[in-house]
């Protein structure tokens, strides 16, 4: 009799705990995954990627519920655990089911040896372009439940991830059918000088370990947009640096065949294709003339985009956008079930 109302006493606790344990908050997790595209690179950078998953509100009590995803790319310079605290992506899914439209939100590891892979593809790096369309959105449709289809899955980023929204969004088709870029960089063409030529060439492992932003990030676009296995360097970068101090013109053209502002002829019937498309940048972002030549160009072209500038620099108000603009527009343009 005891064992009996003992086993009737444990069915009852677990019924009363049950609805306590229930997800009542958005859930961000910090998980692993593996990228083959990323193998083999001359930098080192590991295959096993992390990223944060967040799944909304009532995800573990509905099983047979399926959910859209907003792939998210974060900007240079600090690893993944830092953009999260900061961005907090936790929230924005918070308060996008408090609206009524809940998705799941992934933000993956773009972080290089030198602090960002761009979003890119090179040996120097690794292919951290088909890390984002191909390995990671593969490994999100086998492990959570998604809507595994390109009418339910968005892409947005800040900054350098604003760049691999565009990148990556033209050059896959198919994969993603509403974008949102934020504070872009890297829209117009980049150059290569003798002076940044000279001092990537000068450059020690020291050098790296104490370089700040300003000295970092051309050269780690230099690595990713002019590779060169065979360098002399360490970083592995082809600075085009000629006998006569000038710059081998090839340098700079591969440079510029990655600039978005360049590329976009090419790929206008993708562009057109795309469900939503968005772009914003605050009034004072250092970046704003870059992103008003990038909207010259769609405007000649006839791609339709929706597009604000608001008051605020290249990163105080990115934060809170996510949840009152950027989640909003893809519950505006991303299907559901």
């Amino acid at each position: 009799m005891l064992k009996s109302l003992t086993g009737a006493l444990a069915a009852t606790v677990l019924l009363i705990a049950g609805p306590s344990l229930a997800q009542d908050q958005a859930r961000a997790e910090l998980l692993t995954f593996h990228s083959p595209s990323i193998e083999g690179n001359l930098e080192g950078n590991p295959a096993e990627r992390n990223a944060y998953v967040v799944t909304p509100p009532g995800y573990d009590e509905n099983p047979d519920r399926r959910y859209p995803v907003v792939y998210y790319l974060h900007g240079y310079w600090g690893p993944l655990e830092a953009q999260q605290a900061g961005f907090r992506l936790h929230e924005a899914v918070q308060m996008a089911h408090e609206a009524g439209n809940d998705v799941i939100m992934v933000m993956p590891d773009g972080y290089s040896r030198l602090r960002g892979g761009f979003y890119s593809s090179g040996p120097t790096v690794g292919d951290y372009e088909n890390m984002v369309a191909t390995d990671l959105v593969a490994w999100v449709d086998s492990n959570f439940r998604t809507i595994p289809q390109a009418a339910s899955r968005g892409l947005a980023g800040h900054s350098m991830g604003g760049y691999g929204t565009i990148r990556v969004a033209m050059k896959n088709p198919g994969v993603f059918s509403s974008i949102y870029m934020m504070s872009a960089c890297c829209l117009p063409p980049m150059t290569m000088t003798p002076e940044q030529a000279r001092a990537i060439a000068a450059m020690t492992p020291a050098d790296l370990e104490a370089a700040q932003f300003g000295q970092l990030a051309g050269v780690s676009t230099a690595a990713t947009w002019s590779p060169d296995p065979t360098a002399d360097n360490f970083l592995k970068i082809d600075t085009g640096m000629q006998d006569d101090g000038t710059i081998d013109p090839l340098v700079n053209q591969r440079l510029a065949a990655n600039s978005p502002l360049v590329l976009l002829p090419q790929y206008l019937p993708e562009l057109n294709a795309l469900e939503g498309f968005a772009i914003d940048i605050g009034d004072a972002d250092f970046l704003l003339e870059g992103n008003r030549a990038f909207m010259a160009e769609l405007d000649r072209f006839g791609v339709k985009y929706d597009f604000e500038l608001y008051e605020g620099d290249h990163g105080n108000r990115i934060t809170e956008r996510i949840g009152s603009e950027v989640l909003p527009f893809f519950a505006n343009h991303l299907e559901r079930e």
